[in-house]
């Protein structure tokens, strides 16, 4: 007989949690930290800003667990307090995202990372593309990017399916004039 590993689901694991299971919080945050972290760098201006706020919306699940509502959500719940970190951060700061002061140092340092000089230009490239996107295209786009559906983007950024549909679409064909401009493969 094999031993069978069955995987809970996130809102059981955060039922868990909020009755001290402190095993299944363990779990949630080995399953998406690495999803956050990447949508967080991608949306902040900086790596250190994108990891303070990771740290800050792990804290508000721990602070809000008792307000968690098992609805087969999670994730959505997850990134809609990680969007709120950002705005917050954006309302502090009295400047959009967008106008971050040198995007292209922190995506230098992504692609730096990368086996190959192609590769890592390529993705330099990308990335660059990206950060010129209007905010909430490049929010949509994303998001997306992390795996959520349409429905799930609508409900996490409080619009219309088909807002986000239209954001998705104009980020694609911006990408697209972009890196076709650049002589860079389009996504």
């Amino acid at each position: 007989m094999g031993l069978f590993l069955t995987l809970r689901a996130d809102d059981s694991l955060m039922n868990s949690f909020q009755k001290g299971d402190s095993a299944a919080f363990n779990e949630l945050y080995g399953r998406h930290k690495d999803r956050l972290y990447r949508f967080l760098l991608r949306s902040a201006p900086s790596a250190a800003l994108a990891e303070e706020l990771a740290q800050e919306t792990w804290t508000s699940v721990i602070k809000r667990a008792s307000q968690f509502q098992a609805k087969g959500h999670f994730k959505t719940w997850l990134f809609t307090i990680a969007r709120n970190k950002l705005i917050d951060y954006s309302r502090s700061q009295a400047k959009k995202l967008d106008d971050a002061q040198n995007p292209e140092a922190e995506i230098e340092a992504s692609a730096d990372k990368h086996s190959s000089p192609e590769k890592a230009y390529e993705l330099t490239q990308i990335l660059q593309a990206i950060q010129t996107l209007p905010n909430e295209q490049r929010e949509t786009f994303l998001l997306k990017e992390e795996g959520f559906s349409l429905r799930e983007i609508a409900e996490l950024t409080q619009t219309e399916a088909e807002t986000v549909k239209s954001r998705l679409r104009y980020a694609r064909k911006r990408l697209h004039a972009s890196l076709s401009d650049s002589g860079e493969l389009a996504l």
